[in-house]
């Protein structure tokens, strides 16, 4: 997982993915003429370029001559992309798109984008010709959220893996001794079901190792453990202290799952969504807290555009928080007597004509950017963190719809 000080860089990286597929998104090709290419880091640039040719190959038996010729158009810009690289793609992996889409008018343009190092390793190579670019994987990655402990169990057998994100990984599995509940002739019930308390403990504290020794190492890392199985299997195991106690503190809930095999890891994670979803939100749910009991008890909060870059150019913002649904732009104007203005509009809408508030005279628009990239810009700069709050909760709403999607916990107090 990263770093403190990879995160600034990571959450820049995840919005401008976002923002790059909300476009790719919007894009429309008259025909199977739109490209997809998804390239593991595995995957030699060679044999890519080789696969590339080949597909151009076969374009050129495509009846329609339009659909034909932005095909090829399209695979040659993707050639050219990729002679940029050596003999293989950055780490992750990467994703080019490539293809002639619709600007109107019955007019077409060429679009090429190239998306490297992705929230998530690309996992398989992948060729995709359709009227939209294919965008599905690198949504999922950037859904991917969390790193979850998984245990599912009954008295025959164990499964223990991961939850990274949407990914299950099942990694360690046993399977147990306990004897059956018919007990052979000759014994006793008491030395039977004696015998049998004891293969079952033994088994409880083999499962309980393979856990303690897949999670603890990354106990810091992890935002939870869920553990699964048949009752009472299950709460025998979390009541038994099977668990190394660190362990113990971060169980997020206990499920019921008819399955303990591999199969079992994945019906677990079914069964708990609802308590993944709230642990998702969990996080954006105490910054919000946070910068709500600083704003009514203190002066350390600030929100709205104006006042939170302010902050951040003073260096006093410790935590920007961006809704992850704000979608505006900031103009930057200079009047002619060297004032410098701010104007924030929604992206879809025209840039507005600007009167100097200080001196009354007409601006000039020097430049419109993004104002999260405007406002990363800065923080990054000013060691400031940012965080991106959902709206999937009543504060996050609140953020976006009362505060203009923009605020800051402060470090101390500046009367701005």
């Amino acid at each position: 997982m990263a770093t403190d000080a990879d995160a600034p860089n990571e959450d820049r990286r995840k919005y401008e993915f976002r923002k790059v597929i909300e476009e790719l998104k919007d894009f429309e090709g008259s025909g199977t003429q739109l490209v997809t290419i998804y390239i593991p880091e595995d995957k030699q640039i060679s044999d890519v370029v080789q696969h590339v040719t080949q597909e151009h190959s076969e374009a050129a038996n495509i009846k329609s001559k339009q659909t034909r010729t932005n095909v090829q158009d399209a695979l040659t810009s993707i050639k050219d992309r990729l002679r940029y690289y050596d003999t293989f793609p950055p780490e992750k992996g990467m994703v080019i798109f490539s293809g002639a889409v619709d600007s109107g008018g019955g007019r077409t343009e060429m679009v090429t984008r190239t998306l490297e190092s992705p929230p998530q390793p690309v996992e398989s190579f992948r060729y995709h010709c359709d009227s939209n670019f294919l965008t599905d994987p690198l949504e999922h990655m950037l859904a991917d959220k969390g790193l979850f402990g998984l245990i599912v169990l009954d008295r025959r057998e164990a499964n223990v893996g991961w939850l990274r994100g949407k990914r299950v990984e099942p990694v360690k599995s046993a399977s147990s001794l306990v004897p059956g509940k018919q007990r052979k002739g000759g014994q006793s019930a008491q030395r039977f079901a004696r015998l049998r308390l004891e293969a079952i403990d033994n088994f409880y504290q083999e499962v309980a190792e393979m856990a303690n020794d897949l999670f603890v190492p990354e106990r810091h890392d992890l935002d939870g453990v869920l553990v699964g199985g048949p009752s009472p299997t299950k709460d025998e195991f979390l009541d038994g202290d099977y668990l190394h106690h660190e362990l113990r503190d971060q169980v997020i809930g206990k499920f019921d799952v008819s399955y303990t095999d591999e199969s079992g890891l994945y019906d677990l994670v079914d069964a708990a969504q609802d308590a993944l979803a709230d642990q998702e939100i969990m996080q954006d749910k105490s910054q919000m807290e946070e910068f709500f009991e600083n704003l009514h008890t203190g002066e350390e909060a600030t929100y709205g555009f104006d006042a939170t870059r302010r902050n951040l150019v003073m260096g006093s913002v410790d935590r920007l928080l961006l809704s992850e649904d704000l979608r505006s732009d900031v103009v930057v104007y200079d009047c002619p007597n060297d004032h410098e203005e701010f104007e924030v509009v929604d992206r879809r809408h025209a840039t507005p004509e600007h009167e100097c508030e200080e001196c009354g005279e007409k601006a000039e628009v020097r430049e419109r950017e993004d104002v999260i990239e405007h406002l990363m810009a800065i923080a990054e700069q000013r060691g400031t963190e940012t965080k991106f709050i959902s709206t999937d909760f009543e504060k996050g709403e609140q953020l976006l719809d009362a505060f203009g999607g923009i605020a800051g916990i402060l470090r101390y107090s500046t009367g701005v």
